[in-house]
């Protein structure tokens, strides 16, 4: 399966009129947990204040929160906000398989942001026991990471142990690749 392909930036929007809805936002909030007051004074430092459900913020803000957080926190709560994003973010309510969770990403990504471009979550590659997912996203590899784990816990296969790791020989957009891959084994 061919992905299109952008020259992707991490915390950069594809383009400046993109917006990502307050549910969406909010998972910085939820994957901060007890820190709930920090992850306030970063989207208020990104010009997002008091954000709720149902309104729209731009994108970039909501990445510039990401790159304060990834400076001063680091990955581990990049991650944890990306776990909290099946849980806060809306999703098509019909996945029943980790197939589908994967796919639905994309579908749920698009659902969550409008006004233009903002690349894409697809799976290159499935096999029996291993899918390979590429991003091709403006959001930080820890925070995809997270997402994709979260899935894979909620849909794994009975007895699964599903494992999400960066694949880092295909490039990475930290180093100004066009995408990251991740490779999940069950």
């Amino acid at each position: 399966m061919m992905v299109e392909s952008h020259i992707m930036a991490q915390f950069k929007a594809i383009a400046p009129s993109v917006e990502v809805n307050g549910e969406t936002v909010l998972a910085i909030v939820n994957g901060m947990g007890s820190f709930r007051e920090s992850a306030f004074k970063y989207l208020a430092n990104a010009g997002i204040i008091k954000p709720a459900p149902g309104q729209w913020y731009s994108q970039q803000a909501w990445l510039n929160a990401f790159k304060e957080i990834s400076d001063k926190v680091g990955g581990s709560t990049l991650r944890m906000i990306g776990k909290a994003i099946p849980k806060s973010a809306k999703f098509p309510p019909e996945i029943r398989t980790l197939q589908e969770a994967l796919k639905s990403i994309d579908v749920a990504y698009h659902m969550n942001h409008r006004g233009g471009p903002i690349g894409n979550y697809k799976i290159a590659r499935s096999e029996d026991r291993k899918i390979e997912m590429v991003c091709d996203n403006p959001y930080p590899c820890e925070f995809d990471r997270g997402i994709l784990t979260a899935m894979c816990e909620m849909f794994k296969p009975s007895g699964a142990i599903p494992k999400v790791d960066h694949d880092n020989s295909s490039g990475c957009r930290k180093t100004g690749g066009p995408s990251c891959r991740y490779s999940i084994t069950r």
